[in-house]
């Protein structure tokens, strides 16, 4: 058996001694292991490093993905394909630990293996997966893929992932205090410790929640029905859950249940905090909803060398680095699309996960202006476009194609594939703007901006999520003004588009061109602000301060 000495090459520092596992579906914590999607991964990778640097007691509990998320290629079109590769990672320690949990009133076996501290300077993190020979063709299948498109398969990676972590964490025998959910998908951990506890109370006395969607269709809500013949409550009877939890034209919501077993949850902006109070208001029992501001870890993502000229106030130095550090990107650029960019044109880049809300293609709506943008000689542009859409969101798909096909002959504009960590951070190191333009209230916090900032990359975006924390408009960063939320989706994204490209063409050109002293400030300036506030470190502290070391009054359940 694992001791504590085993699992720890640290001994966790005093003020963050209380034992906490962090359960969470997804895990970025380097581009050589696959077991991530996007920002939840992200800011879950950031927050083991962190965490690792301040010898905090904090374990992660996640899923071995045999197959990833998905390798973003291209078809022989040119358009994108989602390819599904066998990973195999030699770094993984194999705790020949094997236990049972059921699924579908079937035993399926469950094995742990360990990421220790010391291979990626993260927090310990245990890696759970049902592909071993103990388990028929079927229970194998279960951790095939991240966020697997079966809903049946997703009930069971939540089984496995709540249910299942928790068992192990009773197996080691680590003298957990505190379970945090990072998004409801670990939700049957609630269950297993009330079917241990038999008291709501003596669960809400143990679990904290961070909730990431800021509108109540988007959380995830199967029937109840199917999620008591899969297991999901871990044994405990229909009519038991019905009396403990809020069920709705018989579906049952992970984040309004995790809402109600949590002594606190929290939001993960300030205005995503007011935006999941408002949400969830009018339902009785529910825990308070703080918010702590999502962040990055700075010694991960940032360039050294940038770093010191910044630290220096060498202006000369930084925007050299800048120029380096944009070469970089476009020999991936010149490989992937054939294009050549040029290191002293102004180079923006939309990058993050394809999805309607998100509006990668809002800068094109206007065809005659953005042919007009990219066709300028007086202040050129060079455009970057990379992402990972839902492989079944077909729209999204639909976006990034269109997106391709539309600008495969524009030398200067070009779409990218393979958006993971790698890529990630060579993007936000050779990017000068980084656009952002989602539907207002729709990012709970968008945390690629940040690091963007770290590496002088401006930020141009629509006030949502931790934008409205940072952003001065003209000082750190450039803000896109909302249009009237009673208006038509339409012409909401008409008045954006024209907003986006006027600040585009008049202010953010002309600056980077004609006043390159104030340009070389407002890069600073970002740099200057985005740190500690919206570094991780920061962020760890606050989860043991205002999370895991808070005591809370005893609530009543309602039945």
């Amino acid at each position: 058996m694992l001791s504590k000495s085993d699992i720890f090459s640290y001994t966790p520092k005093k003020e963050f001694s209380k034992a906490v596992a962090y359960f969470s579906m997804e895990f970025a914590i380097d581009q050589a292991l696959k077991i991530y999607s996007g920002g939840l991964g992200f800011l879950a990778g950031s927050h083991m490093r962190s965490a690792y640097e301040l010898k905090q007691n904090l374990v992660g509990i996640g899923m071995l993905w045999k197959y990833g998320y998905y390798d973003q290629v291209r078809a022989i079109n040119g358009g994108m394909k989602p390819e599904y590769v066998q990973k195999n990672y030699s770094f993984l320690t194999d705790t020949g630990i094997v236990f049972p949990v059921e699924v579908h009133s079937a035993i399926v076996y469950v094995k742990a293996f360990l990421l220790k501290p010391e291979v990626f300077e993260s927090a310990p993190i245990f890696l759970l997966s049902t592909d071993i020979e103990q388990n028929d063709a079927i229970s194998r299948t279960i951790t095939n893929r991240l966020y697997d498109a079966n809903e049946s398969t997703r009930i069971a990676q939540s089984i496995v992932l709540g249910i299942g972590g928790a068992k192990l964490l009773d197996i080691l025998n680590l003298g957990t205090e505190i379970y945090h959910m990072n998004e409801g998908h670990a939700l049957p951990l609630c269950y297993y410790l009330y079917s241990k506890y038999k008291n709501m109370d003596e669960v809400r006395e143990r679990v904290v929640f961070t909730t990431h969607t800021p509108e109540e269709a988007g959380n995830e809500a199967h029937d109840f029905d199917l999620l008591s013949k899969m297991s999901f409550f871990n044994g405990i009877p229909d009519e038991e859950i019905k009396e403990i939890m809020t069920i709705e034209n018989n579906r049952l919501n992970y984040t309004l249940s995790a809402l109600k077993f949590a002594k606190i949850a929290n939001g993960v902006s300030k205005m995503h905090g007011e935006v999941s109070r408002e949400m969830w208001s009018g339902y009785a029992d529910i825990c308070e909803i703080t918010h702590i501001t999502n962040a990055q870890n700075k010694k991960y993502w940032k360039d050294d060398v940038l770093e010191k000229a910044f630290e220096d106030n060498d202006d000369k130095t930084l925007m050299a680095r800048k120029k380096e550090m944009k070469k970089s990107l476009f020999k991936i650029v010149a490989d992937q699309t054939g294009k050549i960019f040029d290191e002293n044109v102004l180079t923006l880049v939309w990058a993050r996960r394809y999805a309607g809300y998100k509006r990668a293609d809002l800068i094109t709506a206007d065809a005659e202006r953005f042919a007009k943008l990219i066709s300028d000689t007086d202040m050129p542009i060079q455009i970057i476009w990379a992402g990972k859409p839902y492989p079944e969101d077909y729209s999204a798909i639909d976006t990034f194609n269109h997106l391709f096909w539309k600008t495969l002959n524009t030398p200067n504009v070009a779409v990218l594939t393979g958006y993971e960590l790698g890529l990630s951070a060579v993007i936000k190191k050779g990017s000068d703007v980084w656009l952002n333009n989602p539907r207002l209230y729709r990012e709970a916090s968008g945390t690629s901006g940040m690091t963007a900032a770290m590496n002088g990359s401006v930020n141009f975006s629509i006030p949502d999520g931790w934008i409205p924390e940072f952003a001065v408009h003209g000082v750190n960063s450039f803000i896109i003004e909302p249009a009237d939320r009673m208006l038509s989706v339409q012409e909401q994204d008409d008045i954006e588009c024209d907003r986006l490209l006027d600040i585009l063409e008049n202010e953010i050109l002309p600056t980077y061109y004609k006043k390159p002293k104030t340009w070389a400030t407002i890069v600073k300036n970002g740099m200057r602000d985005v740190s500690p506030a919206f570094e991780s470190g920061r962020m760890a502290k606050e989860y043991y301060t205002k999370l895991f070391n808070i005591s809370v009054p005893k609530l009543e359940t309602v039945g």
